[in-house]
């Protein structure tokens, strides 16, 4: 059984930053679980010294709608 939790949401550079530096610091911690706040919910995850990593960036230019620039970062693991 998957279970996702998921969030959309509009932040300013300064509130993404300071996202990351929590999420930094709790793989950082050393401690067995951490966690990440989603949206209104806080989500315990379990993992590994070794994370697989996936990053994607994507740059499009149109000439009706313009620049648009998307990074898609992704981790993966078995606890």
């Amino acid at each position: 059984m998957a279970q996702r939790t998921t969030t959309d949401e509009s932040l300013s550079r300064e509130e993404l930053a300071t996202y990351f530096e929590h999420l930094a610091a709790e793989f950082r911690s050393g401690d067995e679980q951490i966690d990440i706040e989603v949206g209104n919910k806080t989500v315990t995850l379990n993992p590994p010294e070794t994370i697989d990593t996936s990053i994607d960036v994507v740059e499009r230019s149109t000439m009706f709608r313009g620049n648009h620039e998307t990074v898609r970062v992704e981790l993966n693991w078995k606890p």
